[in-house]
């Protein structure tokens, strides 16, 4: 029996006191996650939604936990996705995965750590993956295409993301949802309907795994050997080489999502009321940041007219068609293949917003305006040298923003570019949306989406 397992865990279903363990550990465990939410504020409490031992005597703990936070004590909490190895001691090569070493409860004496990092435990949640049925609370299901083969060896992703992925041996990616909300999550809602639409530009869900209403995991076939297309974009721009072929494919590929999901999932017409209510939401939101963000108040008024602007044409009459779209489009959302295809992958939309938000029906131009928005950060993301203190390739990102509208009308017949009304409104939301985020979590890339709103209030 392993390290990891010498003693197997107190009973988790049912089991009241489990949180007295580990309630001081995630304390202060929880607030260093890349994904958790309330960074900032204290936690003043936890409540246990669910406990399930994936395995019998494997250590593996699967919690669904809410985190009590002012100013909201009152609420229900954000509810977060656990996967705890239990052991009595941790071998060093997993130090780093660490939570803590617990000191009361039933637990006491045994250390708590990220079972992701784990690879036998990584393992087991695989094999659980396998099966479909039910585990307690959880409810396992399989897609109707690709295998889960056993024994592929596990290793955790390590880049920052708002999630935890684990490869498995090079064939599987297995993307487990942190931040846990009711409501079939997109990033399982749409691949699946694209499969059914026989799309091949995204990875189909092979298995995934839920609670009541909530989607907790998704595992897809892993794209090995695949280029990331901000990586990508970088090595272009850093060798000053033309990427406007690779941007116009990547438009095609975005055309053909766009046409599946529109014959797959309902689309509706944006009636005169709709627009009115989507630019008085992207106005609040330009004015909330404003306040959060103080270098872009002295542009608040100028960009209030791209929102403006849609009200206008809609009260002549102008209606959009919408529907089910990507949400978070960018470069690192794509990945070419070896054969030089490009797919489309992590649906699941901008995490800090509602998930009805995230799932409502918009115009194309959302996405399209996000893949504009990447190409002006790639274009502004190349290390400072002594002779070019502040490298900025503005004809790159045009070349490429030009040639990604037309891969795309290429596929649909329309070239976004025609509707420049909506596609101006829905690029300044996105870029304050950055603005807030870049504040809030990387404040040296402040000045990108600060220069582009800069240039978006000029009406440009």
């Amino acid at each position: 029996m392993s390290e990891a397992a010498a003693r197997p865990a107190a009973p988790a279903e049912g089991n009241p006191e489990l949180l007295s363990s580990l309630d001081p550990l995630l304390r202060e465990w929880l607030p260093r996650q890349r994904w958790f939410a309330g960074k900032g504020r204290p936690i003043t409490g936890f409540t246990l939604d669910s406990v399930t031992e994936l395995l019998p005597r494997s250590g593996l703990l699967h919690l669904l936990l809410r985190a009590h936070q002012p100013p909201a004590d009152e609420g229900p909490g954000d509810c977060y996705q656990l996967l705890i190895g239990i052991s009595d001691a941790l071998p060093p090569r997993l130090a780093a995965a660490a939570i803590g070493h617990i000191t009361q409860g039933p637990l006491a004496g045994r250390t708590a750590y990220e079972a992701l990092h784990d690879p036998r435990l990584a393992s087991v949640l695989l094999e659980r993956l396998r099966i479909p049925g039910t585990l307690g609370d959880l409810r396992f299901h399989r897609g109707p295409q690709g295998e889960v083969p056993r024994g592929l060896m596990p290793r955790p992703l390590r880049a920052e993301q708002s999630n935890s992925s684990v490869v498995y041996g090079d064939r599987l990616i297995a993307k487990f949802f942190r931040r846990v909300r009711s409501g079939t999550n997109p990033d399982l809602e749409l691949p699946l309907a694209l499969a059914r639409e026989g799309c091949p530009r995204v990875p189909a869900p092979i298995a995934w795994f839920e609670t009541g209403s909530k989607t907790l995991g998704v595992l897809q076939p892993y794209l090995k050997g695949a280029a990331d297309g901000w990586d990508l974009a970088l090595r272009h721009l850093t060798k000053e080489e033309d990427f406007t072929a690779e941007a116009r494919e990547l438009g095609r590929a975005t055309g053909e999502v766009h046409a599946a999901l529109a014959r797959a999932l309902p689309t509706v017409t944006c009636s005169r009321a709709h627009t009115e209510q989507l630019a008085e939401a992207m106005i609040h939101r330009l004015e909330t940041t404003a306040h959060q963000v103080p270098a872009l108040l002295p542009h608040v008024p100028a960009l209030r007219t791209a929102f403006e602007a849609l009200t206008d044409l809609a009260a002549e009459g102008t209606t959009w068609q919408a529907q089910r779209v990507h949400g978070d489009l960018h470069l690192g959302q794509c990945l070419r293949e070896p054969s030089g295809t490009w797919q489309l992958i992590d649906f699941e939309g901008e995490p800090s917003r509602p998930l009805a938000e995230r799932r409502m029906p918009h115009p194309p131009h959302r996405d399209i305006a996000g893949m504009l928005r990447s190409f002006d950060y790639a274009a502004r993301s190349l290390p400072p040298t002594a002779e070019n203190p502040s490298p900025w390739n503005p004809a790159w990102s045009d070349a490429c923003r030009a040639a990604y509208c037309t891969g795309y009308a290429e596929v649909t017949g329309t070239d976004p570019r025609t509707e420049p009304v909506l596609l101006r409104a829905y690029e300044t939301d996105k870029a304050v949306y950055e603005a807030l985020y870049e504040a809030r979590h990387r404040p040296d890339w402040l000045p990108v989406p600060l220069a582009a709103l800069a240039r978006l209030a000029e009406g440009g």
